[in-house]
C-alpha cells in the first residue's frame, strides 16, 4: 500500500514521519507493587499509610484514591512508595488499566508503575496511550490460575506512538475534556437515580401524594387482582435458538422495567402444543435467584408480540378484567425496597431462593385508587426516559471517545 505524505510505516503500523516509536520501558523506570510479608501481620497492616489495591481501580477513572487498605509506616519500607501523580497500571486481574494516584501511597503488587518519565513525555498523554492498549496488554499477559498477570517486561517491551511534546499535549486536552464530559454525565445519571429511588419510595408508599389526590389505601392481596401461569414446559436445548415462536429470556425479566422486545429469542413451539402464552399487560416474574433480594423481581409486557412465551424459570401474572389496578404501578411497587422486603418475605431456600405462584397470590399490597396508581407510574416511567435518554447520550459519547483515541493516538488525525 503506498504511504501518504507526511507518513512512514514502522512496526505497529502507519504513523506521522515526525512521531518516533518507543518501548514503554524506554520512557521511565517500570516499576511493580510489592506486599509486606507474612500478609495481615499487625506490624506491617493497619496502619496510617494508604496503599492502593486493585479493587479502588475503576475502568473509566483518570485518578485513584486508595480506600480499601492501609500499612503502618514499617510496612510502607516494605511495599513500593509512590509520590502522588504517578502512572499506575493494573497488571493482575483485569489487566491494563492505568490510573493517576491521587495521593501519596504504595501500591500493592498488583501494580505497576511508570517513573521517572522523560521530558519528552507528557503524562496524559501516555495515560491515554495505555487506556487505549488494554486489549493488546491482555493478550500479551500469562493466563493462568486464578489471575491473570502482566510481567514487569512484558509491559516495559510494549512499543508506543510518540508525538511532538506539543501535539502530546493537544491530543491529551481533547480527550480529557471527553473524559470530563463522560465524567459529568456519569454524576448526574447517578444523581437522577437517586432522586428516582426516593421518589420511588416516597410515592410507592404513600408518604408523599401526587397533586390533586387524598384518601386512604387499601390493602388487596395479589390472588384478587389476577392469577399466575408457568413459562414454557416440556423443552430441550434442541428446541431453543430457532423456530417462528419467541420467548422471553431470563434476563430480560431480571433487567428491565418493561420487557425488551429487541431481546426476544426464537424457540421452536407447534401449533399443537398446550403452552401458556405471554399477552401485553402480563406481569413476569423471576421464580428463583441466588440472592433472596433479587427473588421475583417483575417486568411489565407493554407490547402485543404474536405467539410469544415465557422461559421456564420464570412465571406470568395476568390481571383481571376490572381488577382496579395498574400494571406499570405493580411492576414499580414489586422493584421497590418495600416490594423487595415483600418478596424476600416470603421466598423459601438457603443457597438458592424460591418463590412460588401461590406464595405470590398471597402477598398483600397496600395500593391506592387506579388513577392515582396510574399517576404515579407516569411519574416515575418519566424519570425512567430520561434516565434511558442520558444513558444513551452517555454511551455515544464514550463510543465517540474510542473513535477519537484511535484517530489522534495513531496520527491519522493531527490537532498540530
Amino acid at each position: 500500500m503506498e504511504l501518504s505524505a507526511g507518513f512512514k510505516k514502522t512496526a505497529i503500523g502507519v504513523i506521522p514521519a515526525e512521531w518516533e516509536v518507543s518501548t514503554l520501558g524506554d520512557i521511565g523506570k517500570v516499576i511493580r507493587g510489592a506486599s509486606p510479608r507474612p500478609k495481615g501481620d499487625r506490624r506491617f497492616y493497619g496502619g496510617n499509610v494508604p496503599r492502593l489495591m486493585v479493587e479502588d481501580v475503576t475502568r473509566d477513572g483518570k485518578f485513584v484514591y486508595p480506600c480499601v487498605d492501609s500499612l503502618t509506616e514499617e510496612g510502607a519500607k516494605r511495599s513500593r512508595p509512590c509520590s502522588a501523580g504517578t502512572l499506575t497500571v493494573v497488571c493482575s486481574g483485569t489487566v491494563g488499566i492505568p490510573a493517576f494516584l491521587a495521593v501519596d501511597a504504595c501500591i500493592h503488587d498488583g501494580f505497576l508503575a511508570l517513573i521517572q518519565l522523560k521530558s519528552s513525555i507528557f503524562p496524559d498523554y501516555l495515560f491515554h496511550q495505555i487506556s487505549n492498549l488494554q486489549e493488546k496488554f491482555d493478550s500479551s499477559a500469562t493466563h493462568g490460575g486464578v489471575f491473570t498477570n502482566l510481567t514487569t517486561t512484558s509491559f516495559g517491551a510494549f512499543p508506543i506512538a510518540i508525538a511532538p511534546l506539543a501535539e502530546q499535549r493537544a491530543i491529551a486536552t481533547a480527550l480529557s475534556d471527553v473524559d470530563a464530559l463522560i465524567a459529568g454525565l456519569e454524576r448526574l445519571i447517578a444523581k437522577k437515580r437517586d432522586i428516582k429511588q426516593a421518589a420511588m419510595q416516597q410515592l410507592l408508599t404513600g408518604q408523599t401524594r401526587l397533586p390533586g389526590f387524598c384518601g386512604e389505601w387499601e390493602p388487596r392481596p395479589l390472588g384478587a387482582l389476577g392469577a399466575t401461569y408457568g413459562g414454557l414446559v416440556g423443552k430441550s436445548k434442541a428446541n431453543f435458538g430457532h423456530g417462528s415462536a419467541r420467548y422471553v429470556p431470563f434476563v430480560n425479566v431480571m433487567a428491565n422495567i418493561r420487557i425488551d422486545c429487541g431481546a426476544l429469542e426464537p424457540v421452536d413451539v407447534a401449533s399443537t402444543e398446550n403452552q401458556n402464552r405471554v399477552l401485553s399487560g402480563d406481569l413476569l416474574f423471576n421464580g428463583s435467584s441466588e440472592t433472596p433480594e433479587e427473588v421475583a423481581l417483575c417486568a411489565l409486557m407493554t407490547e402485543s408480540v404474536e405467539d410469544l412465551y415465557l422461559n421456564s424459570f420464570c412465571f406470568g401474572f395476568r390481571l383481571k378484567q376490572g381488577a382496579e389496578a395498574s400494571g406499570l404501578f405493580l411492576t414499580y411497587l414489586m422493584r421497590s425496597q418495600m416490594g423487595r422486603e415483600l418478596m424476600k418475605s416470603l421466598a423459601q431456600g438457603s443457597t438458592r431462593y424460591n418463590l412460588s405462584k401461590s406464595a405470590l397470590l398471597q402477598a398483600t399490597l397496600v395500593l391506592p385508587g387506579l388513577e392515582e396508581q396510574t399517576a404515579i407510574a407516569t411519574v416515575l416511567s418519566d424519570m425512567d426516559a430520561d434516565l434511558i435518554t442520558l444513558e444513551s447520550r452517555l454511551a455515544k459519547t464514550r463510543a465517540i471517545k474510542q473513535g477519537m483515541m484511535q484517530e489522534l493516538l495513531t496520527g491519522r488525525t493531527r490537532l498540530v
